[in-house]
């Protein structure tokens, strides 16, 4: 399995951004896709999940409203659209799958693309 995570990149506070995370290698569609982030000097923080069988899907509070999760099941890809983005929304932005039990538990996820850094920043 794998996860190809892109989008990153710098953008004013107000603005948005979208990445998505290019998933290869499952061989059914149950898993979960989730979206974490990990600021300097914080703890990683779980935002958002995806479920790729029945579309199930979860936020964190810090995210609701701001940030959508979406998926193409055709491509196999996950999207994190990115609203009123605030300078605390800077961080390494990563995806993961849990493809074992198709949990939302960051403890589980199993695999995981590379960061996209996301700066937010006047």
């Amino acid at each position: 399995v794998q996860l190809q995570a892109s989008g990153g990149g710098s953008v004013q506070p107000g603005g948005s951004l979208t990445l998505s995370c290019a998933a290869s290698g499952f061989s059914s569609d149950y898993y979960v896709i989730g979206w974490l982030r990990q600021a300097p000097g914080r703890e990683r923080e779980r935002l958002s999940c995806v479920s790729f069988s029945d579309g199930w899907i979860t936020y964190a509070d810090s995210v609701k409203g701001r940030f959508t999760i979406s998926r193409d099941n055709a491509k196999n890809t996950v999207y994190l659209h990115m609203n009123s983005l605030k300078p605390e929304d800077t961080a390494v932005y990563y995806c993961a799958a849990d493809g074992t039990y198709a949990t939302c538990h960051a403890a589980l996820f199993d695999s995981w693309g590379q960061g996209t850094l996301v700066t937010v920043s006047s």
